[in-house]
């Protein structure tokens, strides 16, 4: 049965969901096969900034309303977040929303799109009243759609965007997109691995998509996103009786006392609202 819980009467209504099938994260031994595949002296390229960064005690607001109250107040400067979830799941939107308070408050950032057209992102943005028009005039945001089919170009596109305004927020939307290209397992892994890398040594913090199939028993579609983020949000939209409803959850954020609850989310007109107070249950 449902669980019910009682609330004040300004508070949104209670969303339920049902229980869906669980996600657990790979064994330990694919991560190591992951950094085996790569030079030693990355590997302790890698450990040197997750080492530096521990000691940060400032955040990068996410500036979603609700979202930054369960994870202390936002991201670690310099990290790296996974976004995952199946499709509807407005995991776009959630980036949009990023870049875009980020540039208002004059945080410098960059799109990059493995997918869809930017002309097509920035008309979507626009609807929910997201005018990255002006910012991209001012030099504070970029959008670049990249090529999959030009792999080894990857890197020097996103680090000259990059360093050409500053950027201090990134997104990648989304990681996934590298399988329809990239066909041998390895090669992919060791892109993504490579890419987080890059970004790290850049010192931005980025918010990389990555979209899983229904019911499928990983948080990304490679099974290697989730071994070199700092932190994973997971958004769900599954059927509750009549209807859909979606929540989501902190998996994990390195360095963060965070909610290990489910919450509800709407997406609204103005974009994505997080119910923080509120709780989304599984039907056992």
């Amino acid at each position: 049965m449902i669980k019910d819980k009682k609330h004040a009467s300004k508070e949104p209504e209670k969303h339920a969901i049902k229980e869906s099938k669980d996600i657990t994260e790979e064994p330990l031994k694919e991560s190591e096969e992951i950094i085996s595949a790569n030079p030693s002296e990355n590997i302790e390229e890698a450990k040197e900034v997750r080492e530096t960064r521990s000691g940060r005690t400032s955040r990068v607001p996410i500036g979603i309303s609700g979202i930054d109250e369960l994870i202390e107040g936002g991201l670690n400067p310099g990290a790296l977040t996974l976004l995952t979830g199946t499709t509807g799941t407005g995991k776009t939107i959630f980036s949009l929303q990023y870049l875009y308070n980020g540039a208002k408050k004059g945080a410098a950032g960059v799109y990059v799109s493995f997918e869809e057209p930017v002309e097509n992102i920035k008309e979507n943005a626009l609807k929910l009243g997201y005018d990255f028009s002006k910012f991209e005039k001012e030099g504070k945001v970029i959008f670049v759609r990249y090529d999959p089919f030009h792999a080894e170009d990857i890197y020097d596109l996103i680090e000259s965007n990059i360093k050409k305004i500053g950027a201090k927020r990134v997104v990648i939307d989304s990681i996934s997109a590298l399988g329809l290209y990239v066909r041998d397992s390895s090669e992919i892994r060791r892109t993504i691995f490579n890419i987080s890398l890059l970004l790290r040594k850049l010192g931005c913090t980025t918010v990389i998509i990555s979209e899983i199939l229904p019911l499928q028993n990983s948080l990304s579609r490679f099974g290697v996103e989730e071994f070199v983020s700092d932190g994973i949000i997971v958004l769900y939209y599954l059927r509750s009786e009549s209807q859909f409803a979606r929540s989501l959850t902190i998996w994990k954020m390195r360095g963060s006392k965070h909610s290990q609850k489910l919450h509800p989310y709407d997406i609204t007109s103005h974009g994505i609202v997080v119910y923080p107070k509120e709780e989304a249950f599984l039907k056992m």
